[in-house]
């Protein structure tokens, strides 16, 4: 008996499918045996697509709040970095280095 692996679809596949799903053109159905697909997964990719589609648009804020935590570390490091060298300097020049 041979196992069977699940297969995996392209968020571009499921993108395409699903829009089809919300065009209304074809069933279920027709869909179903169109892309070999389950309809229960074909519905289930429209309402996911359909609940996460605005954040198309949100593309450059949510870019900028993933990034900022990780910007402000790098800041407080070079800050930490320009003082600790800083101090390095004025040690070297005191002992004539």
């Amino acid at each position: 008996m041979k196992k069977r692996t699940r297969r995996k679809f392209s968020p571009a596949f499921k993108a395409k499918v699903a829009v089809e799903a919300i065009k209304n053109q074809h069933t279920l159905a027709e869909l179903s045996k169109k892309y070999e697909v389950s309809s229960v997964v074909i519905s289930k990719w429209k309402g996911e697509f359909l609940e996460n589609m605005s954040t198309v648009f949100d593309k450059g804020h949510s870019k900028k709040t993933e990034e900022e935590p990780e910007l402000e570390q790098l800041h407080a490091k070079i800050g930490e970095l320009k003082v600790e060298n800083d101090f390095l300097k004025k040690s070297c020049e005191k002992l004539g280095i």
